[in-house]
């Protein structure tokens, strides 16, 4: 019998819904983790690299987040010291679910290629890094059409004006020519200048919120900094000294692992003298075949550091946990700083007109990094079957096909980035 339009309306029971609500949210939290371990897993080739499995698995497969959003958060991070990659996912996750899921987010993502590091670091003189480099020979031009890949999808959302082409084409020149430390922020800044400019053409939001700074993430990040130097200047115990270490050094490099590499050269192999030149240069070139974020150096650092101190493996452990924790916390609390009132600073039709041009600007960037990261490849030839020689060509070269048939398959988004990871490296296991 249905009730007549005179009865009262029972109350909804609300304690029942937010229950469904926790659910929800603790599903889509444990989903996005999942997600987060597979990048850590199979995201190869560096911060450009990491941004095109970003995008093409947080934006356009799970849309946790815009494409726009996304290329504003990277550079964003990309203008703070630290860890690019890592501060970005990081803040993915704390926009989802606030600041336990963005610690537990870098947690996962920094997890695997840690624990790689760690052992490369404990397994030094056992480790084959001829063997080690044929296993990834295929995975760098893979990784490479993936940022190339990111590159054509990232201009598809961002170029809608003929001053984002300008932009584009700009700073992919000049972040091609000019590979220097200081040239991403510049341009990243130069590009949104340009565009602040045309602010009027963005509609004035009449409920602004007023912009307010919390200052505790700043001051947790400075108060551990002088925290750390004084008790490295008036201790002896090496794992408080080598923590100081990194933490300054995470604290003061911009432009990512390739910037970090000769500071943490000159801090620990000439000036402190913990590793040797051939052992960091053996470091340097394992990271670049790990996935997950360069930093993670500081692992193997940490662990080779602390062999003076006759600690045996359970102290290069230790060692290995406070260069991780000192390389990575200081970009994650400056990144927590800023985004804190990032959102309201971003209602000023100011903000609004740069981040055309900062999102070109990076667009522009991910053009030049396909390019960079190109280059380095060695030369391969494909022998071709007798019966396909076409004239005297008898063999194809290799790393462009690989590019082309990885931009192709991404293209056509019925295989998954993690397939061809590991077809990469199942080809190279039987190839070496």
């Amino acid at each position: 019998m249905l009730p007549s339009a005179d009865a009262p309306l029972l109350p909804v029971p609300l304690a029942p819904l937010r229950r469904t609500g926790r659910r929800l949210r603790r599903t889509r939290n444990f989903i996005f983790l999942k997600d987060v371990a597979a990048l850590a897993c199979t995201a190869f080739g560096g911060p450009s690299a990491h941004l095109a499995m970003m995008f093409r698995l947080l934006v356009e497969k799970r849309r946790y987040l815009s494409a726009a959003e996304l290329l504003e958060l990277q550079a964003l991070c990309a203008l703070l010291p630290g860890p690019t990659s890592t501060q970005t996912v990081t803040v993915i996750g704390y926009r989802l679910g606030g600041p336990n899921l963005a610690y537990l987010t870098l947690l996962v993502w920094i997890t695997p290629a840690t624990l790689l590091m760690t052992l490369a670091g404990l397994t030094l003189s056992h480790l084959d890094a001829a063997r080690v480099g044929a296993l990834v020979q295929f995975v760098q031009p893979v990784a490479v059409g993936f940022v190339a890949f990111s590159a054509y999808r990232i201009g598809e959302k961002v170029i809608q004006t003929k001053t984002a082409v300008a932009l584009v084409v700009a700073s992919a020149m000049l972040a091609y020519f000019f590979q220097l430390p200081w040239v991403l922020p510049v341009l990243l800044l130069a590009g949104g200048a340009v565009t602040t400019a045309r602010y009027r053409k963005h509609a004035i939001e009449t409920d602004k919120k007023p912009l307010q700074v919390e200052w505790a993430n700043f001051g947790l990040w400075l108060g551990i900094l002088l925290g750390a130097a004084l008790l490295g200047h008036y201790t002896h115990w090496l794992p408080v000294r080598l923590f100081e270490n990194f933490y300054r050094n995470g604290s003061l490099v911009f432009g990512g692992g390739q910037v970090l590499a000769p500071l943490l050269f000159a801090e620990f192999v000439e000036f402190k003298h913990y590793l040797t030149a051939p052992e960091f240069l053996s470091g340097l070139g394992v990271v670049q075949l790990m996935p997950g974020p360069n930093f993670s150096i500081a692992a193997y650092i940490g662990a080779l550091a602390m062999r003076p101190a006759g600690a045996g493996p359970a102290g290069q452990v230790l060692g290995a946990l406070v260069g991780t924790a000192g390389i990575f916390l200081p970009g994650t609390f400056l990144i927590f700083f800023v985004l804190r009132f990032w959102e309201r600073l971003r209602q000023y039709r100011i903000v609004k007109a740069s981040l055309e041009g900062i999102n070109a600007v990076s667009a522009g960037l991910v053009c030049a990094a396909t390019l960079l990261l190109y280059h380095p490849l060695p030369d391969r030839l494909l022998a071709l079957p007798w019966h396909w020689h076409v004239g005297p060509v008898g063999a194809v070269p290799l790393n462009p096909l690989l590019v082309g048939t990885t931009f192709l398959l991404l293209l056509w988004e019925r295989v998954p980035a993690v397939v061809l990871v590991g077809v990469a490296l199942a080809a190279g296991a039987l190839a070496g």
